[in-house]
């Protein structure tokens, strides 16, 4: 099953200070994951959004809902779970 793909506008923001080398491999990472959730893919405990997807050293937030995958954050680590 293929899922669309939204972006929240904070996404936009955080892309802005991240490196484009990463940023490719972080969007490699999300195409991977609109066609059937695969890649290493966390279910988070007690915290929204419920989803986080590793890419390197950041963190993709998201959440499910029916065909669609809202990205809600890109993170780095050290800040993706505070």
């Amino acid at each position: 099953m293929k899922y669309k793909i939204e972006f929240k506008p904070r996404v936009i923001k955080d892309c802005k200070s991240i490196n484009k080398k990463i940023l490719r491999l972080i969007f490699s990472k999300i195409e991977i994951l609109s066609d059937a959730l695969q890649g290493d893919v966390k279910k988070l405990t007690n915290y929204s959004p419920e989803y986080c997807l590793r890419a390197g050293d950041y963190r993709i937030l998201f959440e499910t809902e029916n065909e669609r995958i809202i990205i809600y954050r890109i993170m780095h680590r050290k800040e993706a779970y505070r």
